[in-house]
């Protein structure tokens, strides 16, 4: 039997690979301090959960329009004008299980075969291989360091061929932490008028933010980036909600009709029950997403200071989301135990086998020599972890 090549030529998630090893060592009584997970290891809000337990016990477990209910889509229309000055009417709104099946239905829908998709590297672990399974070709923009590896309008321009299409932008991003300014955004959008490209804006964790910086949509700064955008975004993070997989796409009606046709002969309607929690967690209190924010804060100021107190390592602190890249480039090449440490791959396999410590080697995300940790986990942990890469960066030799 000959299986689909595009198939084959998927790549496993990093992330879930390394998150599994360590629930593994769990499993058999290990301690391991986890800083692979991209996930809130807060429990969803009590008023978020209450309003699912009412949509059962009212009968709303039944299949619903395959595109999402209308009053969740008026909710979501609601909070892109309100925090995003963005106006959609529900036609241009499609509710998924999850954003990745957001991203999944616009590539199906946008791309032809060797259509080209262009992103920044480091960038999220799914984004090329949803593009390939579409049936396009991902082009990875590598950045300034000094930038924080951001797309510029000139690097953009400097790498559309005739076959580009779209341009992903991710801000906050995944697996930095930066955020893009306004001015940015409007060369960027420039660029994309003057060559034509499609944006695909993944503003996942918009409401994660720290400091003074500010979220900005690119599609709110002119009517051709409004016309040439879509929008994705979704309550798992900012809701503490990764297992109640709803989320959202606002864009050109068009493009959300393909979408829907695409979901509606896969998944078909996302969960009804999420559906009804995620209206709650939109339109509901927000206390809570101001308590996480206060949280995640104080811990991205920890692990930091944590890692610039280390002997030669250094890390790109993040202003959004909550991950930090920590550079290890310094160290590589080195042994540990006499095994060699040629790249992040090794590093992150010794360090969770010896020292049970779980971190994502920044290959998954297309940079080299680089480690992603997430402070998605308590203070403690993040003290414990960082006594324990302390220890292990001084076993190398």
């Amino acid at each position: 039997m000959k299986y689909s090549e595009r198939v084959s030529s998927i790549a496993p998630s990093v992330t879930l690979a390394i998150t599994a090893k360590a629930g593994r060592l769990k499993e058999e009584g290990q301690d391991v301090v986890g800083f692979g997970a991209g996930e809130p290891d807060f429990n969803t809000p009590q008023h978020i959960m209450d309003a699912a337990c009412t949509a059962m016990k009212e009968g709303k477990t039944k299949y619903t329009p395959a595109s999402g209910i209308l009053p969740l889509k008026e909710a979501i229309a609601r909070k892109l004008k309100q925090d995003n000055a963005l106006t959609y009417d529900a036609s241009q709104i499609i509710v998924s299980t999850g954003a990745k099946q957001c991203l999944a239905n616009a590539f199906l829908a946008l791309l032809n075969e060797g259509d080209e998709v262009l992103m920044a590297a480091p960038y999220w672990v799914s984004y090329p291989e949803l593009v390939t399974l579409a049936g396009g070709r991902s082009l990875f923009i590598h950045g300034d360091p000094t930038n924080q590896y951001k797309l510029t309008a000139a690097l953009i321009e400097e790498h559309i061929t005739p076959k580009s299409k779209v341009l992903v932008l991710n801000s906050p991003n995944n697996p930095t932490g930066t955020i893009y300014s306004r001015e940015e955004l409007m060369a960027i959008a420039e660029v994309c008028k003057k060559h034509d490209l499609f944006i695909l804006s993944d503003e996942m964790y918009e409401k994660l933010i720290y400091g003074s910086a500010r979220h900005v949509s690119i599609a709110s700064l002119s009517e051709d980036a409004y016309s040439r955008t879509l929008t994705i975004n979704g309550v798992s993070k900012a809701y503490a909600m990764t297992g109640w997989r709803i989320g959202y796409a606002a864009g050109p009606a068009p493009l959300i009709k393909m979408m829907g046709s695409v979901q509606s002969h896969t998944t078909s309607n996302p969960c009804s029950i999420s559906q009804y929690a995620a209206l709650e967690a939109i339109q509901g209190p927000q206390d809570s997403v101001d308590s996480m924010i206060q949280e995640f804060s104080a811990r991205r100021d920890l692990l930091v200071s944590e890692i610039e107190a280390l002997d030669g390592i250094e890390c790109i602190r993040p202003e959004g989301a909550f991950y930090v890249m920590m550079d290890i480039r310094s160290v590589l090449g080195k042994t540990y135990r006499g095994r060699p440490i040629a790249n992040a791959m090794d590093f992150s396999d010794e360090l969770l086998s010896d020292k049970l410590v779980a971190v994502v080697p920044g290959e998954g995300f297309g940079i080299e020599g680089f480690v992603r940790l997430s402070y998605a986990t308590s203070r403690a942990n993040i003290e414990k972890g960082m006594k324990r890469i302390k220890a292990f960066l001084q076993e190398l030799e």
